[in-house]
């Protein structure tokens, strides 16, 4: 595996389908390591499902060895029980990069599609052309799932940059590293 800066796990939590995706960033250069999807609708039962979850991203921490995790938030339906089944596939995928030490960083659905396309309401199939390009991608993974997992990746990497560009302690810290925005 290349020496990347910095490596990015990002997860799209579900019950039936988890998807997720590793993007290696270099020289600010953003590079897919890797994407999939767990499938889960054939087992027998909700625990047996989060032993998977569980078990598959430890194995893909440890493969991967990423620097951050960023999750998707469990986006608020009308149905009580769904909502608790996500919020519980969540927080298992989110224990097993916990038991690494790794930070975690969550994101709403919403915040995700925005930082990937502009727009707050976009489609999985608007954000997914957006990845093919920012990635510059000659197929995509057929999935929606898995390109929604490379999103919250990505918008974690776009946050992370915006942070770190905007952490100014006085103007003149702002003018000495900005010189070439200010003449």
């Amino acid at each position: 595996m290349e020496d990347f800066d910095k490596i990015i796990l990002g997860i799209d939590p579900g019950t039936n389908i988890l998807g997720y995706g590793l993007i290696g960033i270099q020289n600010k250069q953003l590079n897919l390591i890797s994407t999939g999807i767990l499938r889960m609708s054939k087992l027998e039962n909700h625990q047996l499902k989060l032993k998977k979850i569980f078990e598959s991203i430890t194995h893909i921490v440890e493969e991967y060895l990423p620097d951050e995790v960023a999750i998707e938030a469990p986006f608020f339906g009308k149905n009580v029980q769904s909502m608790l089944k996500l919020g519980r596939a969540q927080g298992v995928a989110m224990a097993a990069a916990l038991m690494k030490d790794l930070p975690i960083v969550e994101y709403s659905p919403r915040k995700v599609k925005q930082a990937i396309t502009g727009n707050g309401n976009s489609s999985k199939e608007q954000v997914a052309a957006m990845i093919q390009s920012i990635l510059k991608l000659k197929t995509l993974p057929k999935e929606l799932d898995a390109t929604d997992g490379i999103a919250v990746a990505i918008c974690h990497h776009f946050q992370y940059q915006f942070q770190e560009k905007a952490s100014y302690t006085s103007w003149k810290d702002f003018a000495t590293k900005n010189k070439k925005r200010i003449n």
